[in-house]
């Protein structure tokens, strides 16, 4: 059961104030905040007199900052209730689930009007939105959702503003070899992004090894097999938006199914993605300049298992070779 919390103070201008809120739940990481931006576009252009205000992880800000017309209302997760007093929501929009705990904190807020999907509760007509559909890609999810409800979204529309971080400097142009992810299931060997990045080297390419804190030693260790310098290391020592800059004026980013896979979808980069146990078909980038490794008819399916998924492992250097080439960018 969520426990409740005081209202956390936004700043904002008191004519912002003084508009009707929306808010939407969203209270995930950083690819799933990202699957989310045609239907933030979509809320934006559908209410416009609206103060628009986006729960979800304070980590995530930097992000959110680049969401035009949104602020952040800092929500960890679904453990406690959304900061805002009941009743003080216009609409309220459940982008995060459809299970009982995101349903609830979305139903305390007593807001005049709730979009969302049916809950799994309701046995009736499901007037109150549409089913459910597990095996969907995640734009069009959320893209869907809002069209039952009488919106016009286009899950194509993925555009953020670009970061002002001028502290990426002399990497900007960088080819971006993202090493890290969030579970073992999705961590393509070492050895063989080390092989990748000394070929783009080799090629003349500025390389940029990135990752999380945790994800540091794995990126030394893939430069010095690269015959890379250490300061061609990024990994643990970039802030979130800072990272975004590098992805956003990056040449090519090749990483496996992450946020960085989702910035490069976002900013147009030419990406390879690596896909292990998640479904490309559902978590995949949208058409553009993109391609997709991996073996689907290897995989294991395990998201949070400790050593990478056969349909991971399937994918070999050549293979990354061969797609930065049909990108034109090898």
């Amino acid at each position: 059961m969520a426990t409740h919390a005081q209202e956390a103070p936004l700043t904002a201008p008191q004519a912002t104030r003084d508009r009707p809120r929306l808010l939407a739940l969203r209270a995930l990481g950083l690819g799933d905040l990202l699957v989310g931006v045609p239907a933030f576009h979509a809320l934006r252009r559908a209410f416009p007199g609206h103060r628009l205000t986006l729960a979800a992880p304070e980590w995530l800000s930097d992000i959110v900052a680049l969401l035009p017309g949104w602020e952040l209302l800092p929500t960890a997760g679904l453990e406690t209730a959304i900061a805002l007093e009941p009743g003080t929501v216009d609409v309220a929009v459940n982008l995060h689930g459809k299970g009982p705990e995101s349903q609830a904190l979305i139903s305390e807020l007593r807001a005049n009007r709730t979009i969302g999907h049916r809950s799994p509760a309701d046995k009736g007509s499901g007037s109150d939105g549409p089913v459910w559909v597990e095996e969907m890609n995640e734009r069009e999810r959320w893209c869907r959702l809002l069209r039952w409800h009488g919106i016009p979204a286009d899950a194509s529309e993925c555009s953020l503003e670009r970061p002002s971080f001028g502290a990426v400097g002399a990497n900007m142009g960088a080819s971006v070899v993202h090493v890290g992810a969030a579970s073992g299931s999705r961590l393509w060997p070492v050895e063989r992004f080390a092989a990748v990045a000394g070929e783009l080297s080799a090629r003349g390419h500025r390389v940029v090894i990135t990752g999380g804190e945790s994800d540091r030693g794995r990126a030394l260790t893939t430069a010095a097999l690269a015959g890379l310098a250490d300061e061609a290391v990024k990994a643990g020592s970039l802030s979130l938006g800072q990272f975004a800059a590098y992805v956003a004026d990056s040449r090519l980013v090749v990483t496996a199914d992450t946020g960085a896979a989702h910035l490069a979808s976002t900013y147009g980069r030419p990406s390879v993605v690596l896909f292990g146990p998640a479904s490309e078909d559902r978590w995949g980038p949208p058409p553009g300049p993109h391609r997709v490794l991996t073996r689907a008819d290897l995989r294991r399916g395990i998201l949070f298992a400790p050593d990478p998924d056969p349909a991971l492992l399937a994918v070999q250097v050549q293979d990354v070779l061969g797609a930065l080439g049909d990108l034109g960018v090898l």
